[in-house]
């Protein structure tokens, strides 16, 4: 959606008390959601605009306090568009940031300063003396009187006029942690784990994470005038869910923002997915609208939490969990079998359609029986830890089968990993090519970027196990594709945006097997974000070929990686596994070797993506078990998306 269309709909995000209202009686902070991130980051950029001009229009300096991170990324994207197409001054502006690591200098990378310049400052016509970030060089006795100073600095100010906030899977806001006190002023922190683990992908490994930060306290965020907390993505539904919904506590710091009489949560659907309203409608407002999925989502729930199988649902378990509406169109008989067929239906070993067979009640269809296929695979190694049962299957039933690697992966290979490659280089031919490789990566600093020949080595070094595990699958080297997309091609965590080039190559390859199934990775909680830009590469290519002839018999699967699965009311194909392939798979993993023991971008999981992706495959299967459906030893789950 754009700029002017956002405008014409008038969204609005200001500030409306909680628990006024039938839809928000369990939800103790205001809050908006939207369909996208970019959407609500846009309006939130107008609010802050609008600040700015009316303090303009009386001759006053607007006092914001910003934040760093991706989540307020898109919003300075727009200021900067606002400055630069419509005028927008930030000359009357003075920022205070939330916080900065310790130790941490001005010209490193992961520096917040870097990243304010980088993504705001640089931009506009701010006054470089209005700017103000923590100092992170700072040590011993010195960091005391400063952080006072800071504190001193924003009164004499005039105090917040507007705070912008993030919030950290541990309920951090700027850096205050679990334990934090709602009198804090601004202070040094030592960073809990869970939010060093969320950091690592940026410092190329937690062991080069910080474990100290400055940070503005509790009360002098409280004290803003006016508070947004932006929200994104599904990694964020539980601490949002607990800070909405949950009592007030220093082991959840966002939550003292519920004593707050001007605080606004914006968050996109998969932060926002958790709240009563969302998760379990049924218990706010019983006569909501029973949807199929509705009903679906409804009646999963109700089985798994009252562990019954569907079939044996009674009314009164009905009644008692706030679902009277649904027996009022039905019995509860009629509804069980409905729902038991319904799910029963999306499971197949068939994943590229049985041929011969009445498909009129399976997930894909029985023609054409032999069908092309694209596996679009974001990392080197999507493919076999997210669908690696469903790769397989397709191979053995005769499929033409194509694996498109979007990126090269090359981030993800350590120092460590690249210098034994380059090491074994060295001893093969001893030429002066390894030694310089060698050179390289022993003199590579944290802050600085892997040279393009040490990128070039990691990405063979990621090409070559993606060989290694699709001939232990069984499939044509020749229908191996490495996209290696512009957008990932950085040297460093942060990417560029998507362009046109990376399309091209998607609309490519994609024109070329005219493909009657396409498998994507829908797993837009990676700690990376890479899953997210593909999947746009995807559908933009999509949108582009969606008048061809041959796309019209396309069907899109989505699948999802290593940290999530699909609902099991969202599944619409589920392929079991036997005990065998489960093996089969992991074996196949395995040959990702520089992903197995010393993984660089883990996630909030320590375990290895095999581990994880077994449990999950596992529990996917449990679940239909305990349903009432047929028992297997794994599934994998996907989601149809309709394009056309």
């Amino acid at each position: 959606m754009d700029t002017t269309t956002i405008q014409q709909k008038r969204f609005d995000i200001s500030y409306r008390p909680v628990g006024q209202f039938e839809e928000t009686r369990f939800e103790k902070i205001h809050n908006v959601i939207f369909d996208s991130s970019g959407d609500a980051s846009i309006i939130v950029a107008q609010e802050i605009a609008e600040l700015i001009r009316e303090k303009q229009a009386k001759a006053q300096n607007c006092v914001l306090g910003l934040a760093t991170g991706s989540s307020p990324i898109r919003v300075y994207e727009e200021l900067v568009r606002m400055h630069k197409e419509e005028g927008l001054s930030f000359a009357n502006v003075i920022t205070f940031n939330l916080d900065e690591y310790l130790p941490m200098e001005k010209d490193n990378r992961q520096s917040y300063w870097y990243f304010m310049h980088e993504h705001l400052f640089n931009h506009i016509d701010i006054p470089e003396g209005n700017i103000n970030i923590p100092d992170g060089t700072l040590s011993g006795e010195d960091i005391i009187p400063y952080c006072l100073a800071y504190e001193r600095k924003i009164k004499d100010a005039g105090g917040l006029d507007f705070q912008l906030l993030g919030i950290g899977r541990t309920g951090h806001i700027g850096f205050n942690e679990p334990g934090s006190h709602r009198n804090s002023g601004t202070r040094v922190i030592t960073l809990d784990h869970i939010t060093r683990v969320d950091a690592a992908p940026a410092f190329l490994g937690i062991d080069n994470v910080p474990r100290r930060a400055i940070t503005m306290g509790i009360a002098t965020v409280q004290s803003a005038k006016r508070i947004v907390l932006l929200g994104w993505g599904q990694n964020k539904a539980d601490i949002i869910k607990k800070t909405v919904e949950g009592e007030i506590s220093s082991e959840v710091p966002a939550t003292y923002l519920q004593e707050h009489g001007n605080c606004t949560f914006v968050l996109d659907n998969g932060a926002g997915s958790k709240l009563t309203r969302n998760k379990t409608p049924w218990l706010v407002d019983e006569s909501c609208e029973w949807t199929e999925i509705l009903t679906a989502k409804a009646v999963l729930w109700l089985s798994i939490t009252l562990g019954k199988s569907i079939l044996s649902l009674t009314d009164k378990d009905y009644n008692d969990n706030g679902m009277s509406g649904l027996l009022a169109q039905q019995d509860s008989y009629d509804l069980n079998i409905h729902m038991f067929n319904r799910l029963q239906r999306t499971i197949t070993g068939w994943p590229g359609g049985k041929p011969h067979a009445d498909d009129s009640n399976r997930p894909e269809r029985a023609n054409p029986e032999k069908k092309r296929v694209i596996i679009f695979s974001p990392h080197p190694d999507d493919d076999v830890i997210s669908m690696g049962g469903t790769f397989d299957r397709l191979i053995e039933q005769g499929h033409d089968v194509h694996v498109a690697y979007q990126t090269s992966g090359n981030i993800a290979v350590t120092n460590t990993e690249a210098l034994k490659y380059a090491e074994i280089a060295k001893s093969i031919n001893g030429s002066k090519e390894p030694e310089a490789l060698i050179a390289a990566i022993k003199s590579k600093t944290e802050s600085s970027i892997d040279t393009l020949e040490v990128r070039k080595l990691k990405g063979n070094i990621r090409r070559s196990e993606s060989y290694a595990a699709i001939r232990y699958l069984g499939l044509n080297e020749d229908n191996v594709h490495f996209l290696d997309l512009p957008f990932y091609e950085t040297g460093t965590v942060k990417k560029n945006g998507l362009t046109q080039a990376d399309i091209d190559i998607m609309i490519d390859i994609i024109s070329k097997v005219k493909p009657h199934q396409i498998y994507a990775a829908g797993d837009l909680a990676d700690p990376h974000g890479t899953h997210s830009v593909c999947l746009d590469a995807v559908f933009a290519a999509l949108e582009t070929l969606k008048a061809e002839p041959y796309m019209k018999d396309c069907w899109v699967w989505l699948y999802r990686g290593a940290w999530h699965e699909w609902d099991i009311h969202e599944i619409e194909m589920a392929v079991p596994m036997s005990p065998a392939q489960v093996i089969k798979k992991r074996n196949a993993i395995f040959c990702h070797q520089s992903q197995k023991d010393n993984v660089m971008f883990q996630g909030d999981d320590t375990r290895e993506f095999w581990m994880r992706a077994e449990e999950r495959n596992k529990n996917t299967a449990d679940k239909y078990r305990k349903l009432g459906l047929a028992e297997y030893a794994a599934m994998e789950g996907f989601v149809r998306h309709h394009f056309m």
